[in-house]
Formats: structure tokens, C-alpha cells, sequence
């Protein structure tokens, strides 16, 4: 075992930054706290795997010596995060790495590299979508899933494919989004469904922007390596490569909430909403609703704690009225999950499908304030009850 390698700071600096994200907090086994460096031909690899999510970054790199290191992942990425920005050169033998960068140095102590086990293998391809899309359509679906581990199946998003549909699913039971892409699949008549870690989907969707691709592999069957996910992002920089070991569980039968046939349809400014809903829900008490009041021609917001502090504002909407029996004149939203929403929502508009108090609500958005609704994006709030 002997390394010899120089790379730029900044580019060290980023990758290990990146593997190391996947570096548990508390590891099961001292070894998975070590982020291994391979360093061949013209490039250096480094990797993290925690026994459940893997993370590989492969970079150009001056190797003068070809050959492999396992050192504290941590330290190494506190240490090249603080250097000066120069040439960083690394040395590795059997007991140490050595790392010099101008008059800085630091020796750190190597891990048996022999009992450092092996990354997954990469599932089979399944397609290619372009990274900015796929950022953007799971950072607006993640915020519909739930937090709780003890309620693993709702931490996941759904991942559904059909042909060059690509669709991503959440839900914490309280609230829902759904958002629909086109993709490059790498069959035309591909199909399957699987349920992604959210937080490591997130995280990964978030850190492979720096490519114009990713590339997906979805594997559910044992031949090609049991219940993995698998994401690839080609950049200027290099490359970059991610795995997570898929949730068993079923997910529920939710879909069906999507569909909504309003009894009052509200349609508003987006920008004009967010704002108002933030001003409003100040003065919201904990676990108590935004109260929006539908009316002719405009929508109420109101709030309060108690005697101690009330709000309300209007907002000018478009109301239609769908039903000649008595509808919805008023809702109670969870403040935060409506500011969510909102902030998810990618169109200048939103539309509101009311049905009944304490039905779910659909958001989607609208490209102008008569235009058709925007479909591929769907938000479902489950609407809390009214006092009185």
C-alpha cells in the first residue's frame, strides 16, 4: 500500500466534503468511519459507505504513485476544508498519510485498509434525466415527507417510473406532493416502482447539479444487487457516484388523493400569498390553523394566540363556485405546511380545489390567473378543523 498524488485544493476540497456527508454519526464498526483514497492511472477516487448509503467521487489527479488509503474521513475533510488554496500533495505508506500543502502539514494515522468493506456494485442503468429537473422536482416533493424513523415507510419518496415518465411521490399523512418529469429511460417500455430514503435522495439530488446529467439505476431484483438505488453525475470536475439500500415497506395507496373535484376553486397571485401567509402565521399559536376565509372576490388570512396577538389580511382571488349546495366558506391550514407548498410550487399562480372542512385540499400551480392548471406538480394538504 503506497499513494503518491497531488491535486488542487479546491477540488480536494469539494470531494471529500461530498463523501464524507455519508459518513455516519455514530458507525456500527470503528472501520466505517474512514473514507478510502485509490488513486490509478490519472485520477484518485475517494469513497464513504456506512453499510447502507455509498458515496464516490473520481477526479483528475497527478498520480505519481498508484495505490490505496483508508484514513479518518472526518479529520480529512475538516483538514483539506482549512487549507490555503494550493496544490495539496499526498503521501501514503502503510502506516500514514502525509499531507502538504505550501508550509502546511499533517500526518494523519491510516486504517486497515483489508477490513474496509467493499461498495455496492451500481445497478443496471434504468435512465437518464437532466440534473437541474431532477433537483427541482425532489426538492418539491421531499417536503411532503415525514421525519419520523419510527414511521420509516413516510421518511420515502416513492420513485415511479413508466415509459419517459418519471414520476416522485411523498407523504407524511398529513400532506402529499406528487411530481410528474419526462426522462430518457433506458428501455421504452421500462416500468417499477420503488420507495428512495428521502433525506439521502435529497442530499444527493441537491450535490449532482454540477453535472448536465444524472443517471439513474433502480434495482429490486436480487441478480442485480438487492433493493439499490443508484445515481451517477458526470461534471467538469469528475465524476460522481451515489448508492442507498431501498425501504421494504409498502408504501399506501395515496394517489387517489390527487383527485379532486372542487366544490370552490380559488385562484391567487403565488408571491402575494407566501408573503401574506408569512405575515399572518406570526402570531399563529402552536397547533392551531391559518384560517382562510373564502369570499366573493378575495381570500381573509387570520391568525391569533389567544387575547395576545391577531392577524388577518386580504388577498384579491378569483372564487368559482362549482356546486349549487352548500360549500366551503372557510378552511384551517397548518401554517408551516401551507408555507411549504407555496414555496414548493414553481408557477406564478396557485389554484386551490376545495371539496368540504376537513377534506384534503389540492394546490397546483397556474401559468396565469385563467390558465389551465399545471398538473405536473400536485400538493395535497390535509386541512385542519375550525374551532366553533
Amino acid at each position: 500500500m503506497f499513494v503518491k498524488i497531488r491535486v488542487e485544493r479546491d477540488a480536494l476540497a469539494d470531494a471529500v466534503a461530498w463523501v464524507a456527508r455519508s459518513l455516519p454519526t455514530r458507525p456500527t464498526a470503528p472501520i466505517l468511519a474512514g473514507l478510502l483514497i485509490e488513486a490509478a492511472g490519472d485520477s484518485v477516487t475517494l469513497s464513504t459507505f456506512d453499510s447502507t448509503t455509498s458515496a464516490k467521487v473520481t477526479m483528475p489527479s497527478e498520480v505519481k504513485e498508484e495505490g490505496t488509503a483508508l484514513v479518518s474521513g472526518r479529520l480529512l475533510a475538516d483538514i483539506a476544508r482549512s487549507l490555503p488554496n494550493k496544490p495539496v500533495d499526498m503521501v501514503a505508506d502503510h502506516s500514514k498519510v502525509e499531507l502538504t500543502c505550501g508550509s502546511a502539514r499533517f500526518t494523519l494515522q491510516t486504517l486497515p485498509v483489508d477490513e474496509y468493506p467493499s461498495l455496492p456494485e451500481m445497478p443496471t442503468q434504468t435512465g437518464v434525466v437532466a440534473a437541474n429537473v431532477f433537483e427541482k422536482a425532489v426538492a418539491q416533493v421531499v417536503v411532503a415527507a415525514g421525519r419520523d424513523e419510527l414511521l420509516n415507510v413516510f421518511t420515502g419518496v416513492r420513485v415511479e417510473i413508466e415509459g419517459d415518465q418519471l414520476s416522485l411521490l411523498a407523504t407524511d399523512r398529513y400532506r402529499m406532493a406528487l411530481k410528474e418529469i419526462t426522462w430518457q429511460p433506458s428501455a421504452p417500455d421500462v416500468s417499477g416502482a420503488v420507495l428512495v430514503p428521502g433525506r439521502v435522495l435529497a442530499e444527493t439530488a441537491k450535490s449532482l447539479t454540477s453535472g448536465e446529467t444524472v443517471t439513474i439505476s433502480l434495482s429490486t431484483t436480487e441478480s442485480e444487487g438487492e433493493g439499490l438505488a443508484g445515481f451517477i453525475g458526470e461534471g467538469s470536475k469528475g465524476s460522481r457516484e451515489a448508492t442507498t439500500r431501498l425501504l421494504n415497506q409498502t408504501f399506501p395507496k395515496v394517489r387517489h388523493l390527487m383527485d379532486v373535484t372542487p366544490t370552490v376553486a380559488v385562484r391567487v397571485p403565488r408571491d402575494e400569498l407566501l408573503s401574506a401567509v408569512k405575515r399572518v402565521s406570526l402570531v399563529a399559536e402552536r397547533n392551531t390553523p391559518l384560517r382562510m376565509i373564502i369570499n366573493e372576490d378575495n381570500i381573509a388570512l387570520e391568525a391569533a394566540t389567544g387575547d395576545q396577538a391577531q392577524a388577518s389580511e386580504a388577498i384579491p382571488a378569483e372564487v368559482e363556485v362549482t356546486t349549487d349546495e352548500q360549500s366551503i366558506t372557510a378552511a384551517g391550514f397548518n401554517p408551516q405546511y401551507l408555507l411549504d407548498a407555496l414555496n414548493a410550487l414553481d408557477a406564478p399562480y396557485a389554484h386551490f380545489s376545495f371539496t368540504a372542512p376537513g377534506k384534503p385540499c389540492l394546490i397546483t400551480g397556474l401559468a396565469s390567473i385563467d390558465g389551465d392548471q399545471l398538473l405536473d406538480y400536485r400538493h395535497v394538504i390535509m386541512l385542519m378543523r375550525l374551532p366553533g
